[in-house]
């Protein structure tokens, strides 16, 4: 019985030094960014073009960040698989893999704005364990290791609200929706108390802190989303696709502060 309870001891503290561990990383991995990036932007950033139509701004800060932050990543793990906005995959076969978006909200840090964000996930078995939602301009930085989200190393929650009448909305930019996407997300927007645009990840972190209420969004990627998805759990929200699952590929998110709320905005997406 002495050596059962030892075992059980054993575990627990076993499972909090790999939490530690895993934080103390993140904090790295954030630095590292934030360093490269206010290197990037001390030069004064240039923005080129990745679309083909349109506008979709690129800085060598994204491509700095992520050489900061793969390199991190290959000192510490050099077994783990690595997914990133600007270079692609390595080691696609890997179990555990990190998915980076080195700055999330492009569009954001070339205008100025506080809400570009760094996003770092981590994924084992195709499962969402960990992830970073890294706010440089604000010097926040959430993190969610073992199912707890943390703000600058204090516990955050979201707000609980589980009625669409009650619920701060947000997403990036309206037009991102086409045809019968608009006409699905304004069914939910006239429900909401208010709405705010052009958020970007930070949308999400301030669901996590119980600022906002709800998100929806589409066209997201793999690394625009791999990083929110454990941090909005953690926070004890929901998050989750536009049917009801949690089928990101897609590209259409749901995140909110409670499953009741998350069903509400489902049930009207899809009404």
């Amino acid at each position: 019985m002495r050596n059962a309870a030892f075992g059980r001891l054993a575990a627990g503290l076993g499972q909090w030094f790999v939490g530690c561990m895993d934080r103390s990383f993140f904090a790295e991995l954030s630095a590292v960014a934030r360093a490269a990036i206010a290197a990037e932007m001390e030069r004064g950033l240039i923005a080129d073009n990745k679309a083909v139509g349109g506008f979709d701004p690129v800085t060598e800060a994204d491509r700095a960040a992520e050489r900061a932050l793969r390199a991190a990543i290959e000192r510490r793990f050099p077994g783990h698989g690595i997914w990133g906005e600007e270079y692609g995959i390595a080691r696609p076969e890997a179990e555990i893999r990190w998915s980076l978006d080195p700055v999330d909200g492009t569009r954001a840090l070339v205008c100025g704005l506080p809400s570009w964000a760094v996003l770092v996930g981590l994924l084992e078995g195709g499962q969402h364990v960990a992830g970073m939602i890294d706010l440089p301009a604000l010097d926040e930085c959430l993190v969610a290791v073992d199912g707890e989200a943390l703000r600058n190393g204090e516990p955050v929650r979201t707000s609980g609200r589980s009625l669409l009448a009650e619920a701060r909305l947000s997403t990036t930019d309206p037009n991102l929706f086409v045809g019968v996407e608009l006409d699905s997300f304004e069914r939910v927007r006239l429900q909401c108390q208010l709405t705010r645009f052009g958020l970007d990840a930070m949308a999400y972190a301030r669901v996590a802190t119980g600022d906002i209420d709800l998100v929806i969004e589409s066209g997201l990627k793999r690394h625009d989303y791999d990083a929110l998805v454990a941090v909005v759990r953690g926070a004890g929200g929901y998050i989750g696709d536009w049917k009801g699952g949690d089928d990101f590929s897609g590209g259409r998110v749901v995140a909110a502060a409670s499953r009741e709320l998350y069903d509400a905005a489902v049930g009207t997406l899809d009404a």
